[in-house]
């Protein structure tokens, strides 16, 4: 038996908007996918970048940020703050190998649940033609990467005669006697 894969989302809402919109779905029994893990804030404004990095690194291979209508935020400006936010995230995954798709901002008012249906659904549907992020997986690899330059490093610097070799060299464990004259 062969479970399949279904993409892990992370949705960071709006209090006032969209985490509205979601319940109104809910209650309104409309159908949409189930891997969606929605985080309430009380401001699109309030997403830190830093919480869609880590949402990523923790194993979520999609993120949904959900905010008010430009003009209609309840905190007069917070959803240009995210959208200002959401133009340096974008730069930054792409510098990282990630693609722009898997990170989505949507302006979703309270009254739009069949909109909250919609969108997840299809960054389901565009997330499973992506398949996994793996990152955790990544960072292991990269952490193998660096721990070889690293080697190659003090190899190379031991090699030379460096007078850096021997700061680059890990610190031996203090002997006994050593310890006893402190």
């Amino acid at each position: 038996m062969t479970k399949e894969w279904r993409p892990r989302i992370v949705a960071f809402f709006c209090n006032w908007c969209t985490y509205t919109a979601a319940d109104l779905a809910g209650v309104s029994r409309m159908k949409y996918a189930s891997n969606v893990r929605v985080i309430r804030l009380m401001c699109s404004g309030r997403v830190d970048p830093q919480f869609v990095l880590d949402a990523l690194t923790r194993g979520a291979d999609g993120v949904l940020i959900g905010g008010c209508h430009p003009g209609d935020c309840h905190y007069a400006e917070g959803n240009y703050k995210m959208l200002r936010r959401f133009q340096l995230l974008k730069r930054l995954l792409r510098d990282m190998g990630i693609e722009e798709e898997r990170v989505r901002l949507e302006w979703i008012s309270a009254a739009e649940g069949d909109k909250v249906k919609a969108v997840i659904n299809e960054m389901t549907e565009q997330l499973m033609k992506l398949g996994p992020l793996g990152l955790p997986q990544r960072f292991e690899e990269w952490d193998k990467e660096v721990t070889r330059l690293e080697e190659e490093i003090r190899g190379d610097a031991a090699g030379a005669g460096c007078a850096c070799a021997a700061k680059l060299q890990k610190p031996a464990a203090a002997s006994k006697s050593e310890v006893a004259h402190v």
